[in-house]
């Protein structure tokens, strides 16, 4: 990895690549620090000891690099696209026309990008009024004034600004896209969440436990192989195409194999079972507030973050969930059509529907693994925290996100690099 990195500064194409990059993500995270207008940023410190509170809000504040809980240009980051995103994708299979746009090559997905673009303005401006309310909710329980002067004027300031920085973060990481390395939503919320590292260091490193100082970095290591291994893990399915005769001209048949990976899902079943778990503790919270012993107080201390019954639910969710993902994500059907269109079969295996079902139960045994994975990484740091009462500050979310983008990248700039130094076994 290291002569990686060293070969591409080496190369003036691929340096400017990385450090275009590196200046992008440089100016999100000056972005993270910036104020929005109209808000009272001495009185900041409670907003955070709320988010700290409530795992779906923690979550999205990681995800903010922070931004969320200083009330930032860069509060809502770049979540609002990636939940339109995954939405435009899920309508896909039940929306017809969509489906057919998808499969319209370039001129189909340029359209349906516009569309993701105007679903993420709206979702951006709607997330943006519920946080200004939200925010003004936490001052009855901080007892300080967070948002002075509070009226519809000041709302659509605040409204404005944060859904601005949404587009502007949606504009910057289709920059890293085109003119830098790597995917630049996913290294958006890479930058996001490696920015925690060095507060994570700090708190492994005061906290008290001799036992958790000396076992932590084992674990962590533990992990980070675990995940590494599980990422790149996949079933390669031979594929054999034969002759074919287009026009005038034989076309020879060749061997190739279709790759299935473990973890196909990848981090988004992990994603909407957090979100999903969320809703019954902040429901709760939000009834229960006036009277503890309510039924909204039942329900947030069953499903409380850290609880067993949230592990249990999460993790039967995370299992579903992956299911569900990797049936929209990779089609049998299509896949079959796909190769029999152009020759191609599957040794022992007859063309079309058998092709389909073939495909369809090897999947469906492969992703079983890869589901208990995500939903074992996940639980692991709830489980750890039980058990020993030590804070961790990365979660299982966080660690599949860090390495999976880590790998894509480094992926890119071996590719990057191998198309500039190709020697091959003439020199």
């Amino acid at each position: 990895m290291i002569s990686t990195i060293l070969g591409a500064f080496r190369v003036a194409d691929i340096r400017k690549k990385v450090l275009f990059t590196a200046l992008i993500l440089g100016l999100y995270r000056l972005g993270a620090y910036i104020p929005a207008p109209g808000i009272n940023h001495k009185a900041l410190s409670s907003v955070e000891s709320n988010l700290g509170g409530n795992s779906i809000l923690g979550l999205l504040n990681l995800f903010s690099g922070g931004g969320l809980g200083r009330i930032a240009l860069f509060a809502l980051g770049i979540m609002p696209y990636i939940t339109a995103s995954i939405i435009l994708q899920l309508l896909q299979v039940v929306v017809p026309s969509l489906e057919k746009l998808s499969k319209e090559g370039e001129v189909g997905q340029a359209r349906i990008t516009q569309y993701t673009r105007y679903l993420t303005v709206g979702l951006a401006f709607a997330q943006s009024i519920g946080y200004v309310f939200l925010f003004k909710s936490f001052e009855s329980s901080a007892g300080v004034t967070l948002i002075p002067d509070f009226n519809l004027g000041k709302v659509f300031l605040i409204v404005i600004s944060l859904t601005a920085g949404t587009v502007l973060l949606m504009w910057m990481g289709e920059l890293i896209t085109q003119r830098g390395i790597g995917n630049g939503i996913s290294l958006l919320i890479f930058a996001s969440i490696v920015a925690r590292i060095p507060g994570g260091l700090q708190s492994w490193w005061n906290n008290p436990s001799a036992t958790f100082k000396v076992m932590m970095p084992f674990i962590a290591f533990a992990v980070v192989a675990a995940v590494v291994f599980v990422q790149e893990g996949q079933r390669r399915i031979p594929i054999q195409y034969a002759k074919r005769v287009i026009g005038r001209r034989m076309t020879q048949g060749g061997q190739t194999y279709l790759p299935l990976r473990v973890n196909m899902a990848g981090v988004i079943p992990v994603i909407f079972a957090a979100s999903v778990m969320a809703i019954p503790p902040t429901v709760g919270q939000l009834i229960g507030q006036t009277n503890p012993n309510s039924l909204g107080t039942k329900i947030y201390n069953f499903f409380a973050p850290g609880d067993w019954h949230y592990v249990v639910g999460e993790c039967i969710l995370i299992i579903l969930f992956t299911y569900f993902y990797t049936a929209v994500t990779f089609n049998p059907v299509d896949q079959a059509d796909s190769l029999k269109k152009y020759g191609g079969f599957i040794p022992g295996v007859r063309p079309g529907r058998p092709t389909a079902e073939f495909l369809d139960r090897i999947l469906a045994r492969l992703t079983l693994p890869g589901a208990i994975f995500l939903a074992a990484i996940a639980a692991l740091p709830t489980i750890l925290i039980s058990q020993t009462g030590a804070s961790f500050a990365f979660g299982g979310t966080s660690i599949l996100i860090v390495i999976g983008v880590a790998l894509d990248t480094m992926k890119q700039l071996e590719a990057q690099l191998m198309m500039r130094n190709y020697e091959g076994f003439l020199k």
